[in-house]
Parts: C-alpha cells; structure tokens; sequence
C-alpha cells in the first residue's frame, strides 16, 4: 500500500471512529487500571463514550477541517470524566489549529497536536506528571521531530507517535508515586495510547471496527412495531436498545434487577431480559444517555440502538435532532438556581428539599456528559446558576460547561461529594450577591468531613494500608483509612472522627438494611456524644455508606 502523503477529511473519519472502537474495545482494561480499588474505575468508559460521540457526525465536505470541527464539537458535547474532558479539549486545540485546510500534511499534524496540547494543559491549574497530560505532551514534542523524517508518510508519522507514546506511559509509574505502589500505569495515558493505535491502524488500510459478542442465553425478543404511531403521540422519543454483557459481580439470572428498576422510572414500553451471561433492555425514554450510562455499571455494552421515533428513520440519534428534542431554554424567572449531579432516590430527594432546580443522575461510575450539564442549567429559570457536581472527576466537565453558556451566568462550586454539596447549600444566602454566596459556599466545603464505605473490587495496597476484594474499605475524604470485613467493621474503626461532630448524616446505600443502617446511625450517637445523628435511605449503589461529618 502507498503510502499516504496528507490525511483529507475522510481518512480523518474513519481514523477518529477507528480510535473510538479502539477505545470502545478496550475500556475494560483501561478500567482494570484504576489506582484505587474502589469499584469506580470508569476511565476507560469515559474516553469510549466522549471519543464515541465522532460516530454520530456527518461531515460536509472532504476537508479535514470540517471532520475536525465538527468532531471536536461533538466530543466536547460527550465528555465524561477528567480524561474525557482533556480528550476533548485536545481535540479542540487540534481543530482549531488545522481550521480552513482540505488536507494536512504531517507538519500540519505535527502543529495540531502542539495545540491540541497546549488547549489540555490550559485545563489543568497544576499539572502533574505520569498522567495522560505527560502522554500527550511527550507525543507532541515528538511529532515536531518525526514530521521532518516522515514528510510524506503519515502511517510512519503515526507509528513513531504510538512508540513514543507506549514509551512514556511505560514510564508513569516512576513519575507518579500512587502508580508504582498499585503497581499499573496511568488509566488516561493507556487511553490515549489506544486512541492513537486505533488511528493508525486506519492509516494502515485496517480501520478497528467495534466488537460484538454473540448473544448467547438471550431469550428471542419481539421489537414493538411504531408503524401505527401518529408523531403526536409520541411522549417520550428515543426507543433504546442495547445489550449488556455482565461483569463476574452480576453473573447469573435476575442480578440485575436494580437496572430494570432504573429503566423503567424514565419511560415506558420497556422490555428488559435478564439471562446469565447479558441483559437485554428495551425502553422507549428521553433520556437515553442516562439509560446507557446506567447499564455500564453492570457490564459493557456488546450492541446499542437508539431510534428518534418521531423522524423515523433508525440510526444513532444525531445532535441537531437531540436538540431539535430540548424544549426551549428556560427564561429567568429568579436570581439564583442550581444544578446539582448525584444518584439515588434519597439523595435526589434531600437535595429537592433544599430547592435545587435540577438533578442531574450521575456519580461514581456514571459521569455525565458536558452536553447533560449544558441541558440542565439551560432549563434552570434563573439567571445565576450554581453547579455543584458533587464528585472530583466531574469537577473539569462542569466548568467546561460552565465556560460554554453565555446567556446566563454560571459558578461550579467545587464540591467532590454529597456531602459538601449539602453543606454548600446550607450555607447559601438569598439576599446576598453572587460573588458573596460563592465565598460563603465555597468556605463552607471545608467545615466537612466526608466518610465513603464501599467493597474493593481487587486486592491492593494503598498508602500502606492492604485490602483484599471484596473486604469493605472505608474512605476519609477519598484517602483509604480503614479495611474490615463488613461496612461496620470499616465504621467501628473510624469512630474518633465523630468525636467532636455537633451534625452527622448517614445517607445508605440501596444495598444496606435499616436494621443495619439503624446499628451505624447508634454507632455514630454514641461516638459523637450530643452531636444530632440522622439516617437517610440514600439509595445509591456501590457505596453503602456515605457520612457527612461537621
């Protein structure tokens, strides 16, 4: 095969959707590298979601301009995560700097990614090496040397990016401490990697295409038949389909009964068969990012559909018909508005109770997009909106959106839990400006102690402190404290930091009884002498505990 002298806007395409399957076919591993053993290793799934969102776009022209901005656009729109988000603002430095070319050259690829650095470092206050930062970065400097050896071979340009760049993520772990006692390399970094081969491969003449399993243990489905709906009768939009294959935690008939719950509490007509190995869900929704999003915890997602019923025509919906969907934004009707992300019934209930206008369903394992933030302040009446993303790797997403809108003005208050966003809104005041009530908030995070109980997903060592799967951990402030048998164990053992608490909430999990719920919460009053203890059912999964301490 000739080699390629300049890259045109449909060997772009097929490149970029090459690395999303790339990304997609790999996520579980890139997942597996998780530093912490908490079950949240989602890194993988974040980059194959926010890289996914090229399969979605229609280039005008041959250009490589227009594929590159139109697919920046789109995976800006999808970014989940901090390494999603950094994917995406690459791609944004990487578009802006090759706008109003029809092809590039590997010099002008060579300068793409210069920018498409310097556009993901602007990201990041204080950026740290042995991350996929370092990745890109050291892959940057190299295309600026290998473009004047590979003038006229772009495969070559790209196989010495891919060298270099599996050089230098070989290398994370001595750059970056937490690396080396987990002993993996960076989850981002290893994204990115992947990417870049599944470019390649494009280049070579074997674009990746996505995998997908057999159906095996599925029972036969009838498809519900539209022909006879009138569009006006349409109420919610997006029939959904996908099929789950289960991760070993959900092996087996009727696991994955909290997912139906979830399915069919945002639409109807659903269908949802639940076999030993996948789960095959239907639902007719309008909100179909939530409802993928959700059956990721259970598995990966071996095939998906989403039909716009009221276009008929079956196809990944695309983003001028997903807006076409949105109801016009919300006029201002009141000062100030919120935006609040977390998960479970409880929590979403307690956060109403304090007036917030919108809850976006997303935490650990389930990061939502920038597009779903975008969507939800544009809804708010208000014209100052406060997000509080309430989870450390939705903090960068959030202020992209927040830097996107221009109608209204909109402030992320950093808060990495529940219950600082909690605390955060307790500290808010009505009358007082917006500069004055970001003070108050953003002070008000650091009066409280947030105390997180889950299961390891594998055995590790973090910080000194060794845990076996399955054994219950107990996280202070995201920091690893405490290993026991069960949550209660994890609790017992961390009862001196309630000593001096004068408020202790205890939000449990879906997963927790309130007889047990009942023995923490007693735990708790006994250990905090005078303190007011409340229990609240949370409903989140995978963490049976979360404890507001102030």
């Amino acid at each position: 095969m000739t080699a390629k002298v300049t890259v045109g806007g449909k060997t772009l395409y097929t490149m970029l959707v090459s690395a999303a399957n790339t990304l997609e076919n790999n996520k579980a591993e890139i997942n597996d590298l998780n530093v912490f053993p908490v079950p949240d290793g989602d890194t993988g799934t974040n980059m194959s979601l926010t890289l996914g969102a090229v399969r979605r776009i229609q280039p005008k022209d041959e250009s490589v301009s227009d594929c590159a901005t139109q697919a920046a656009d789109a995976v800006l729109r999808s970014a989940r995560g901090n390494s999603g988000a950094i994917l995406a603002l690459f791609f944004r430095g990487f578009s802006k700097s090759i706008k109003g070319k029809h092809d590039a050259d590997t010099e002008a690829i060579a300068q793409a990614f210069e920018d498409g650095k310097n556009e993901a470092y602007k990201a990041v206050m204080n950026p740290t090496e042995g991350t996929i930062l370092t990745v890109i970065r050291k892959c940057a400097e190299e295309a600026k040397k290998a473009q004047k050896k590979f003038t006229s071979d772009v495969s070559g340009f790209f196989s010495q990016m891919v060298k270099t760049a599996e050089k230098t993520l070989e290398k994370t772990p001595e750059q970056l401490p937490v690396l080396k006692e987990a002993n993996v390399v960076d989850a981002g970094g290893k994204g990115f990697v992947m990417m870049l081969k599944g470019m390649l491969s494009a280049l070579r003449g074997k674009p990746v295409k996505a995998a997908v399993s057999s159906q095996k243990g599925a029972a036969p489905e009838k498809k519900a038949d539209f022909s006879e709906f009138h569009s006006e009768d349409i109420r919610f939009c997006y029939c959904t389909e996908c099929i789950i294959e289960k991760k070993d935690a959900y092996r087996g008939e009727g696991t994955c009964a909290a997912l139906s719950d979830f399915i069919r509490s945002v639409g109807d007509s659903a269908v949802f068969v639940d076999a030993e190995d996948i789960v095959k869900l239907h639902i007719h929704t309008n909100e179909p990012g939530l409802v993928l999003t959700q059956a990721l915890v259970y598995g990966s997602l071996a095939a998906v559909k989403i039909e716009n019923m009221k276009k008929q025509h079956s196809a990944l919906a695309e983003v001028d018909e997903r807006a076409q969907a949105l109801p016009e934004p919300a006029k201002p009707e009141k000062k100030y508005g919120f935006v609040v992300v977390c998960m479970g019934d409880g929590i979403r209930d307690t956060f109403r109770e304090f007036g917030v206008d919108e809850i976006v369903y997303g935490g650990q394992t389930m990061n939502p997009s920038m597009q779903e933030l975008l969507d939800a302040v544009s809804r708010t009446p208000a014209e100052t909106v406060f997000i509080l993303p309430n989870n450390k790797n939705i903090d960068m997403v959030a202020t992209q959106a927040a830097g996107a809108v221009t109608d209204k003005n909109v402030i992320v208050l950093h808060t990495k839990s529940v219950p600082e966003g909690i605390s955060a809104l307790l500290a808010f005041n009505e009358d007082a400006s917006a500069e004055e009530n970001t003070g108050a908030m953003s002070e008000a995070l650091g009066k409280v102690k947030t105390l997180t109980v889950t299961h390891a997903v594998r055995d590790a060592s973090i910080g000194g402190i060794s845990v076996k799967a399955g054994q219950a951990m107990g996280l202070l402030n995201g920091k690893l404290c405490a290993v026991g048998e069960s949550s209660q164990d994890c609790i017992k053992g961390l009862l001196d930091i309630a000593r001096d608490a004068a408020y202790v909430s205890v939000f449990y999990g879906k997963d927790v009884t309130e007889d047990a719920a009942q023995s923490v919460q007693e735990m708790l009053a006994e250990a905090a002498a005078g303190a007011e203890v409340l229990s609240i059912r949370g409903g989140q999964p995978l963490y049976d505990y979360i404890i507001s301490i102030e």
